[in-house]
């Protein structure tokens, strides 16, 4: 049975590193497309320094129809969605396909060096959501740096309406005068509301790629003012300092509640770590958490109040601004 399960995961990680080495050299696009995908972009100057753009509607794949796979994984995270907010360009089918290969590696090295078989299921599917972890990472810090880009960005859409400018034209000059990821996104807006598509709308759109709560506060600010008229710049000047002001309190925040979320880091990851290491010093003690009654009772009981400690924890130092 071993060895049919370390062949099993050695299958699966050979086919999905082949795949994923395929995918990553494929073929080069031809200079139509090249021609073509540069009519359909829209690339901010300060972007263009540093080679990057901003991928609009025209040219995301309409033959990326979503798998079975990914309709499986989508029920417990949306990676299209993840994907598109992380500014990674790949294809879910890509990133299902990383998966599976660290999905494959991590349980035949734990089949391969770990004496207890019956955790190989439960290790690659740890391994799986690794890529995925990857993508909520960089898309955290990606918000994070728009959030703190925002009132920069509201700033020189005010000045740009005290000079005579119309909102549009702020969209533009933030998209030109602003790194990623707020540029091209504000770019992306601007170029939506050329081909046709209301600035209101537009505005709601960028709202759904990008989950800020600032950011909907400046949608709806907008679309009341172009309902009811009224001064916008002082509107986008208050968002801007409320912005900041919600900054400095954050940071405060984040200094006084430290100490707790270091000690309840500390106190999560003891309980794992000592199992580790018992598991591999003296395996027959461990084991009896796995074979009497009694042990399974008690594991179980411990894993409820890890959770439980957990929770508790998160909402002692989770203070909201």
């Amino acid at each position: 049975m071993f060895t049919v399960l370390v062949i099993v995961c050695v299958a699966l990680s050979v086919s999905g590193g082949i795949y994923a080495v395929g995918t990553l050299f494929a073929e080069e696009k031809t200079a139509v497309e090249n021609r073509l995908s540069a009519l359909t972009r829209h690339v901010s100057p300060l972007a263009m320094k540093k080679g990057e753009n901003a991928v609009t509607s025209v040219t995301s794949n309409l033959n990326d129809a979503p798998n079975r796979l990914e309709k499986i994984v989508s029920r417990f995270v949306n990676v299209r969605q993840m994907l598109e907010q992380a500014d990674i360009q790949i294809p879910t089918s890509r990133l299902l396909s990383y998966c599976g290969v660290c999905a494959g590696t991590g349980a035949t090295i734990y089949l391969l060096f770990s004496p207890l078989k019956t955790m190989a299921p439960v290790i690659a599917g740890c391994f799986f959501f690794l890529p995925i972890l990857f993508v909520w990472f960089k898309r955290r810090r990606r918000l994070k740096k728009f959030a703190a880009q925002l009132p920069e960005a509201l700033d020189l859409i005010g000045q740009a309406l005290r000079a005579g400018q119309s909102l549009a034209a702020g969209f533009q000059l933030v998209a030109q005068q602003t790194a990623a990821p707020l540029g091209p996104e504000f770019g992306r807006c601007f170029e939506e509301q050329n081909l046709g598509v209301p600035l209101e709308k537009a505005i709601m759109n960028m709202t759904t790629r990008v989950p800020n709560l600032d950011l909907r506060f400046f949608a709806t600010s907008v679309v009341l003012q172009r309902q009811t008229g009224g001064d916008l710049a002082e509107i986008l000047d208050k968002i801007a300092h409320l912005i900041r002001e919600r900054f400095q309190i954050f940071g405060q925040i984040q200094a006084l509640t430290g100490e707790g979320r270091l000690s309840g880091v500390v106190l999560l990851a003891l309980p794992p770590a000592l199992f580790v290491a018992m598991l591999f010093l003296n395996f027959n003690y461990i084991m009896m958490l796995f074979n009497e009654p009694l042990g399974r009772k008690m594991l179980a009981f411990a894993i409820f109040m890890q959770l439980l400690g957990a929770a508790c924890i998160k909402k002692i130092i989770t203070i909201k601004v």
